[in-house]
């Protein structure tokens, strides 16, 4: 609901205009509270209902967390119109409210207590994790924040992860205890990042929605997607990634790890490119760089074996 409104208020802003009503949908992810990600179906469980209302016309346009938007076309009748400025895309570290534990900003996982109890759902994260410190306890945690900070502060774990993103949102950015940047986790494809879809043949509203994009956010995330969509792999696979644009060489850089379940064996690769059109970072020629970028490094793990650690036949 925060993303919705926030997009409402953005679309207010560029066109004061236009009637805004939101329409509430609640999604197969939402209803579950209980089950690992990864038995609900993984890809689509909260985009599938969301798409459906813009699909049968009973909503214009769908606000999604663009990590949790599947790579593969699912929804041919939808495009992919805008992805507004990027917000914060590392995950946290949270403790509980009363715990008197330091977190060492260098090196805030070995900082956590030997088999300490972490709380996460993101096969992503828990491979990372335990790539780092395999003493950890992984446990899955569901729910809105509230209830995963509650279920914190009660003591079923002794940290959690989150996005940082999330928590900045929704107005707990108190309650981070360390940032986990790269190279102690890489985020996943998109994190931080609308991604707001309408109807394909919707010309208004298409119009409408780019007036919203970030070029910067356009470009790196159409290169995150690549990679994922070429490994065939789903938004909740062990997959970390980081897709910067250096503003000094206006050269586009991206990170890979692909990691197998356990964090036992993973792959890293790195890969860089200077974007042809330098003055627009939206111009076509920039964006089929960065999926040829994308889809280089993404090869270049296949050939290595990043199949295999990710499950796929």
């Amino acid at each position: 609901m925060w993303q919705a409104n926030h997009v409402a208020d953005l679309i207010r802003n560029i066109s004061p205009e236009t009637e805004i009503e939101l329409v509430d949908v609640t999604t197969i992810g939402d209803q579950d509270q209980s089950q690992p990600l990864r038995q609900l179906g993984g890809t689509g469980v909260f985009t599938r209902e969301v798409q459906r209302a813009v699909i049968d016309s009973r909503a214009d346009i769908a606000v999604h967390s663009l990590k949790d938007l599947p790579t593969a076309v699912v929804a041919p009748e939808l495009t992919l119109a805008s992805v507004p400025k990027r917000a914060i895309r590392w995950d946290a570290i949270v403790l509980p409210a009363n715990s008197s534990l330091k977190i060492a900003p260098q090196a805030p996982l070995d900082s956590l207590p030997k088999g300490a109890r972490i709380g996460s759902g993101s096969p992503r994260r828990q491979a990372q994790l335990l790539a780092v410190r395999p003493d950890f306890q992984l446990l899955e945690i569901r729910g809105n924040l509230n209830t995963r900070l509650k279920k914190l502060d009660d003591g079923q774990y002794d940290a959690i992860i989150l996005a940082a993103a999330g928590l900045k949102r929704l107005g707990w950015e108190n309650r981070v205890s360390a940032i986990l940047e790269p190279p102690v986790m890489l985020p996943a494809v998109g994190q931080g990042t609308l991604g707001i879809e309408c109807r394909r043949d919707d010309k208004a509203t298409r119009s409408l929605l780019a007036r919203l994009t970030d070029q910067e956010a356009q470009v790196t995330t159409l290169a995150e997607r690549t990679v994922l969509a070429r490994l065939q792999a789903g938004c909740h696979a062990p997959v970390g990634i980081v897709c910067r644009i250096a503003d000094e060489t206006v050269e586009i850089e991206i990170e890979v790890i692909v990691l197998s379940p356990d964090g036992k064996q993973s792959l890293r690769a790195e890969i860089a490119g200077h974007l042809p059109e330098a003055d627009n970072l939206a111009a076509s020629q920039n964006l089929q760089h960065a999926i040829g970028l994308g889809e280089k490094i993404a090869d270049d793990l296949l050939q290595r074996g990043a199949d295999e650690l990710i499950g796929n036949p």
